[in-house]
């Protein structure tokens, strides 16, 4: 049966620890795997897809500069790790027959090619997969933040934010069994909650750009298949109302 979807183009923000699967850092190729057919997943439908990957499987410029690393270091550390696994999945993709293509936001030519937004919406639209790697290229942003800049400069539809539970939370449900999960938030609300799906600055700027948000559990084929068809029972929908 074909599957409908909703989206034209998205942007999927998947953390590096979801590169690890049962690991306790670095790569398990199983959990690289079920990642590219997740995206391929979205490519049979139609969507257009652009990716950014966190580092937690590898570095954390926070936990970096709490051991009293200069923080512009370690924020740059983080940047490389990123590039890494933008890398490690554009292998996996292309492996599995879809083409793909890593831009960073630092020169690193000929590992990765230079952000280029022209060239990154002119792949998108031939069906390439392209990954945006290197953070801002700056230090002091997050991958939420990148996520919701280039998800913002390329046109998406939507920011997908994949997560391990089936949306947000008034706490960790993974901790706290009274933790009261939202079908849908306003930027407004979630901001003056200080829910920590996302730092404050991505959910400013997707506010202030109309940009929606769609918080889901990855890990569920059916409920990413039901977030792709536009049912907003399938994860938390952030947006302007």
């Amino acid at each position: 049966m074909e599957q409908i979807c909703r989206f034209h183009r998205v942007l999927l923000k998947l953390s590096g620890e979801a590169l690890k699967g049962s690991r306790t850092d670095g790569y398990e190729p199983e959990a690289v795997k079920q990642i590219v057919e997740r995206i391929r997943s979205i490519r049979d439908c139609g969507v257009q897809v652009a990716v950014v990957i966190g580092a937690g499987n590898l570095w954390r410029g926070a936990a970096g500069a709490g051991a009293g690393m200069d923080r512009v270091t370690a924020d740059g550390m983080g940047m490389l790790a990123t590039v890494m696994n933008a890398l490690c999945v554009k292998d996996f993709l292309r492996a599995a027959g879809i083409p793909a293509l890593v831009q960073t936001a630092v020169p690193m030519e000929p590992i990765a090619r230079r952000y280029d937004r022209d060239a990154a919406v002119a792949a998108l639209e031939a069906g390439t997969v392209v990954l945006f790697a290197g953070g801002t290229g700056s230090p002091f942003f997050t991958t939420d933040t990148t996520s919701a800049l280039r998800a913002l400069e390329t046109d998406c539809d939507a920011m997908l934010k994949a997560t391990k539970v089936d949306g947000i939370y008034s706490a960790d449900p993974m901790k706290d069994p009274t933790a009261v999960r939202y079908d849908r938030l306003s930027f407004d609300e979630a901001i003056s909650r200080n829910l920590r799906v996302l730092d404050q600055t991505a959910f400013s700027m997707c506010r202030d750009n109309h940009l929606p948000i769609i918080v889901f559990n990855f890990n569920d084929p059916e409920s990413f298949r039901r977030v792709l068809a536009g049912d907003t029972g399938a994860g938390t929908i952030v947006s302007d109302n």
